[in-house]
């Protein structure tokens, strides 16, 4: 089977691919880095000729709510497009668990309006909302510092490794369409401000994080359930503190 993966030369996206391609299946990265341009339409229709499934994990390069919803709706109206003239199959989108809960947050509004044009475009399609990548859990504490502060609040989080996402992600591309969404998230539920106070002692940080119920995640306070999934979510099997491990390891 042939299967593009728009963003197929970044973290998720160059799993999908190893693991697709592991599996038997013809998996074509597809990125600016390869010539193909989601948002200008370079080389797309190139891209996807002769595909039976097209994966979308590609991400704005920025987060700021103008340009992250530009992005989503430019690029994914431009991704169908060529997809209906080429006789895709099935389009797979990676979205976060929470869009639906939080419209007033720049960057889900962003990927709900992603979403929508999905829904509404003809294609045949499944979405996969995950949580949080172990991987960027830094770069969630570096926004969150004030100095030598972290402030976190003390809502749930689930997060979970990249690597079962971009499983997830593969297995729900070789199945059947779902016109729906499934919900991935980590084997284990934290508290915000625990999980993190946790992971800087771990990565002997000296930072010194605070709980704040009034700390902004992605430019908002998040409620109690903002970041969590629902009832019948696929859960992962690894664990931060192994994650973790193996990163160092390496």
């Amino acid at each position: 089977m042939r299967i593009v993966v728009i963003g197929g030369t970044g973290l998720i996206g160059s799993k999908i691919v190893s693991k697709l391609g592991e599996h038997g299946h013809q998996a074509v990265p597809a990125s600016p880095n390869t010539g193909v341009n989601t948002l200008t339409g370079e080389g797309l229709d190139e891209a996807v000729a002769g595909a039976s499934v097209v994966i979308d994990v590609s991400n704005s390069p920025s987060f700021e709510d103008a340009a992250v919803l530009e992005f989503f709706r430019t690029s994914t109206a431009n991704l169908l497009a060529a997809e209906k003239k080429a006789g895709v199959g099935h389009h797979v989108a990676l979205s976060v668990v929470g869009t639906e809960k939080r419209p007033d947050v720049g960057y889900f509004r962003a990927k709900l309006a992603q979403e929508k044009l999905i829904e509404e475009s003809g294609v045949p399609f499944s979405i996969v909302h995950a949580t949080q990548f172990f991987e960027f859990a830094r770069r969630i504490a570096d926004e969150a510092t004030d100095g030598d502060i972290v402030r976190m609040a003390p809502v749930l989080f689930q997060p979970i490794a990249g690597e079962e996402v971009a499983r997830t992600v593969g297995r729900t591309a070789v199945g059947a369409p779902l016109n729906g969404r499934i919900e991935i998230a980590g084997p284990e539920r934290f508290r915000m401000d625990g999980f993190f106070r946790d992971a800087l002692a771990a990565w002997d940080d000296k930072r010194t994080v605070v709980t704040d119920p009034h700390a902004h995640y992605f430019g908002a306070e998040m409620h109690e359930h903002d970041l969590v999934p629902g009832d019948g979510a696929t859960l992962g099997e690894i664990e931060y503190s192994g994650w973790l491990a193996s990163v160092g390891a390496r």
